[in-house]
């Protein structure tokens, strides 16, 4: 079986995650992979914003690395992104990162629904009670929709995180997925199947199977990622990642070079 590339792995830069790149591209490898991508968590406008994104510091560090996996196994193609944070008003900041390297693609995550709740923060758990479940949930999908429209991005990324602690709405969620997935369409931005899901509360992919099949009906792009935070984690669960995609209906995934594209076939 032939596998899609792994788009969505982390560094020790981000604070939360094991492994150099090198190490991660040796257990690519093994899996039998032929393609990844790094896209370490981007430095935020201040490096006080959270202990859990690069440091503007690190940024070079970080290219020294990808650079070392990529002279270290020439076999493999290895390709340089960043996972951007979206948040409303820093869009500038966005294309700053984006002049600061020849990327290959950025993925667009919305971790953030303000300033200080980052939903998905095992140490903000608590502030899901503060809050209706439903509202989370809508604001969430609103900043995913803004995400997709703003032209920054060439993929978002876990598109329902919300549902990583198994919080699920009362409303039926279907209506804030097309308003997303209308915008992902209309500015041609892919989505990706991310099978972190699984290592979470709500273990499930993200994103679900009705989200999934509603894209590919919509004609929205498909790329992978394990989220990788260590070696052992590198194309995890893409086996069945690849089955949920066709079963959706996908017969292409996206392929990035240099923030092009290209579909290439499942």
């Amino acid at each position: 079986m032939r596998l899609p590339a792994d788009y969505h792995m982390h560094t020790p830069l981000c604070h939360h995650a094991k492994g150099e790149p090198w190490e991660l591209a040796e257990q690519a490898l093994a899996k039998g992979l032929s393609e990844i991508g790094f896209s370490e968590h981007n430095p935020m406008m201040r490096d006080d914003w959270d202990d859990w994104h690069m440091q503007h510091e690190d940024l070079d560090l970080y290219f020294e690395k990808v650079r070392k996996a990529q002279n270290d196994f020439p076999s493999l193609q290895i390709k340089l992104a960043l996972e951007v944070d979206y948040i409303p008003g820093h869009e500038d900041w966005v294309r700053e990162l984006a002049s600061k390297e020849n990327f290959d693609y950025f993925i667009g995550s919305v971790h953030y629904i303000s300033d200080e709740f980052d939903i998905d923060n095992p140490n903000k758990k608590d502030r899901w009670e503060t809050r209706p479940v439903d509202d989370i949930w809508e604001t969430y999908f609103d900043r995913l929709t803004l995400a997709a429209s703003s032209g920054l991005y060439d993929i978002i990324g876990h598109a329902d995180l919300c549902k990583k602690f198994n919080h699920r709405p009362e409303k039926n969620p279907s209506p804030w997925y097309r308003q997303f997935l209308t915008a992902a369409r209309d500015h041609d931005v892919a989505i990706e199947i991310n099978t972190a899901g699984l290592r979470k509360d709500c273990l499930e992919m993200y994103p679900c199977p009705e989200l999934l099949q509603m894209a590919r009906q919509m004609g929205v792009a498909l790329t992978f990622g394990s989220d990788a935070h260590a070696p052992g984690e590198v194309g995890s669960d893409f086996p069945a990642a690849l089955a949920l995609a066709k079963g959706a209906g996908y017969t292409h995934w996206r392929q990035f070079s240099g923030r092009q594209h290209q579909a290439v076939r499942l």
